[in-house]
């Protein structure tokens, strides 16, 4: 037996399902995952030792790559120095600096621990300033599991939402109505139906967890015109997109300013983070300042801030991103003429450095046409990739990374790889 299949048999003795985050478990793709021993740069090994060529990056924060040695040695210095304090630190002015710099909509910004805390957080925020009770966000865009967040849509994009999770009560999850990405009409009936309750749309400006979905023209400006005519406000839930597809994130890439900003991943350089911030007027209903209450005792922890801060560091110049843009693109173009060789179906999505292939034809401009990808071809062809060496999203519904510790011939291989793997996934159709 091997290592990986004695620790997943162990894992699932005490961990539900054996891992620590469902889509782990590969059960969108079948088998049973690897167990990782170390990484570096663009390359991880398992405890097994085989080595793969990794695109998912950790889901995106690594665009350095594994083990950056400016972000290790930030994390070690730090840690010697204390991992938690429970009080302020020089390193958190100099994150929200960095931040609020680099983003114009963020004047004040507060650090939090994930995600899911800052999306949160900020749907507090535009409850409470607003006075209002009711969220919009969009089908197949994941902003954490949160209650108010898991929930899918019914007939219709002006109907309530239903719970898509247990644990989840049905009167909360009424509160969250949704509606199909990239569908300004949708929303607009929304608001002609229910505007005056309506605290807050919160969006991924470029869909991440359906697969990469970029906004269609218009449809960004369209919220930010709606949300500002009823009075609620606009949340970009920028933790996937932001430092990645521009250094300013969506917002700067598509000339959008929100109100409200969700960031993570990146800022914290592969360790927990994460962030929410706005104008002034907005952040001061923030406690202490304010009555909207948000605490964490390890919002802003050392290790996580001079992790972030050593890779915005290397970022901050701008240098990175055309040739993050010419990785990806190289990527796209692979994977392409794999499907073409093939005789494969296949939508590439791709914005900057991020990208999903979709198993279906296009375009795949919402929830509803990703859905039309063929899991079992994507299944059959993540494991093919696996064979060779090149590790990605265990879901077809997940996005591709580039990073910086990418180089031409990896990117190159991958597209020899899926030239083989994508012919052996239509053989067997």
């Amino acid at each position: 037996m091997s290592d990986s299949k004695r620790l997943f048999a162990a894992a699932t003795r005490v961990i539900p399902g054996g891992v620590n985050s469902p889509v782990r478990a590969f059960r969108g793709v079948g088998g049973e995952p690897f167990f990782v021993a170390r990484g570096a740069g663009a390359r991880i090994w398992d405890v097994d030792g085989h080595e793969y060529l990794d695109f998912l990056g950790s889901w995106g924060p690594l665009i350095l790559g594994h083990a950056a040695p400016a972000v290790v040695d930030a994390v070690v210095r730090t840690a010697a120095r204390g991992t938690s304090y429970g009080a302020p630190t020089p390193m958190e002015v100099e994150m929200a600096e960095a931040i609020t710099a680099a983003y114009p909509s963020i004047e004040l910004v507060r650090l939090v621990s994930s995600g899911t805390e800052a999306a949160m957080s900020a749907i507090r925020l535009a409850r409470g300033v607003t006075g209002r009770s009711v969220l919009v966000k969009f089908d197949g865009c994941y902003h954490g599991h949160a209650d108010s967040l898991l929930v899918k849509a019914g007939s219709g994009g002006a109907t309530f939402s239903i719970p898509d999770s247990g644990g989840v009560p049905e009167p909360l999850a009424a509160l969250t109505l949704t509606a199909p990405f990239n569908d300004l009409e949708a929303v607009t009936a929304i608001f002609a139906a229910r505007g005056r309750e309506v605290a807050a749309v919160i969006v991924e400006p470029v869909a991440g967890n359906m697969g990469v979905v970029p906004p269609r023209a218009g449809f960004l400006e369209g919220l930010r015109e709606l949300t500002r005519a009823h009075g609620a406000l606009l949340i970009f839930d920028e933790v996937i997109t932001g430092f990645r597809v521009a250094y300013g994130g969506a917002q700067e890439r598509y000339g959008v300013r929100p109100d409200l900003t969700c960031l993570g991943k990146i800022i914290g350089g592969g360790l927990p983070v994460g962030a929410y911030g706005g104008a002034r007027e907005l952040m001061r209903h923030v406690a202490p300042l304010g009555a909207v209450y948000q605490a964490g005792t390890l919002s802003g922890n050392p290790l996580a801030v001079a992790a972030g801060l050593a890779t915005l560091r290397e970022l901050a110049d701008r240098k990175a991103y055309p040739r993050l843009e010419a990785l990806g693109a190289a990527l796209e173009q692979g994977l392409r003429q794999a499907a073409a060789q093939a005789g494969v179906e296949l939508c590439v999505n791709r914005v900057g450095s991020m990208l999903t292939g979709f198993f279906c034809a296009p375009p795949v401009g919402d929830y509803a046409s990703a859905r039309r990808a063929s899991t079992k071809r994507y299944a059959r062809f993540f494991h093919g990739m696996l064979g060779r060496g090149v590790f990605l999203a265990p879901s077809q519904f997940e996005a591709a990374f580039v990073s910086l510790a990418h180089t031409d011939a990896d990117v190159a291989q991958a597209a020899r790889a899926a030239a083989e793997a994508m012919r052996e996934a239509a053989r067997e159709d």
